[in-house]
């Protein structure tokens, strides 16, 4: 079938431009049971309201695939994706952590930065060793090892708040921690127009990157809502070329064909295109040449 000239000139763009402190409120869903125990999540969250200026440590299980040397973090998902601390970093050592050479099983670490009970900034780590605290630094609250299901279902509910830095870079240690579910909480942060959009994009791009076919079918949907917003869509359509081949192709190239928005259309042809998927230059083939 011989699609629209305009869209054939959308192609035509894409293969020539390159883009490319708080109360806590438990959800619903815990409260029924389903996910972590909700008293062990207000427990957690009055724990670290507790907490009214410095440092907060928090230890916490990994899930088995990912490991890290306290400077930065892998995981065996989709080609070992790397991560770390890279503004933190100096001589080879974080402002929290002494690194080591071997690439170790957790556990994770997380410390929140406080001024005045409010959470301005978070960090995260896997292995390493705690620093021991300076005489004249701010001063350090150890909560030692906690709940990873717990932590993982209170970092989402913190990252779903309108706020600053800090609530984006919640989204992470969420996708870290053991025998937790996350995906459910940040597809409901992905939509929730009251979050930042910084945190809803990094929701985004961690649902692309570590979650499995239930991922793929909830971006499908996230694109082709029309109450999200046109930057968020965006950053679905790049966690879908993220997704292996057999899942993300077929629905890249729906959002090609289909989708309502000339945007989002163009991003999906860069991304189909970025893919040199034989699907993909069988779709520019047919609306540049018309075949």
């Amino acid at each position: 079938m011989r699609l629209a000239p305009r869209l054939a000139r959308l192609a035509l763009v894409a293969l020539a431009t390159a883009t490319a402190a708080c109360t806590i409120d438990v959800p619903a869903a815990s409260a029924q049971g389903a996910g972590p125990d909700a008293r062990a999540v207000r427990e957690l969250d009055a724990r670290i309201a507790a907490v009214k200026e410095g440092r907060v440590r928090l230890s916490f299980a990994t899930r088995p695939e990912v490991c890290g040397n306290g400077q930065s973090i892998t995981r065996g998902v989709r080609g070992n994706t790397t991560w770390g601390n890279w503004d933190d970093i100096k001589n080879r050592q974080t402002v929290d952590l002494e690194w080591d050479v071997d690439c170790a099983r957790g556990p994770g670490r997380i410390v929140l930065e406080v001024e005045g009970g409010q959470i301005t900034r978070l960090r995260t780590y896997v292995g390493g060793r705690w620093r021991e605290p300076s005489a004249s630094g701010a001063p350090v609250t150890d909560l030692g090892m906690v709940s990873a299901p717990a932590l993982a279902e209170w970092l989402v509910a913190f990252a779903e708040r309108a706020g600053g830095k800090a609530n984006q870079e919640a989204v992470f240690p969420a996708t870290l921690a053991d025998s937790a579910a996350p995906w459910p909480g940040l597809f409901r942060l992905a939509r929730n127009e009251r979050a930042s959009t910084a945190a809803r994009k990094n929701a985004v791009f961690w649902l692309g990157q570590a979650a499995g076919d239930a991922a793929t079918r909830g971006l499908d949907e996230l694109v082709g809502e029309k109450a999200v917003d046109r930057e968020v869509k965006e950053s679905a359509v790049f966690a879908l070329s993220q997704r292996p081949p057999s899942e993300g192709v077929p629905v890249l190239i729906r959002v090609a064909r289909t989708h309502q928005d000339p945007k989002i259309r163009r991003s999906a042809l860069f991304w189909l295109g970025q893919s040199r998927d034989p699907r993909a230059v069988a779709l520019f083939e047919e609306l540049l040449l018309g075949k």
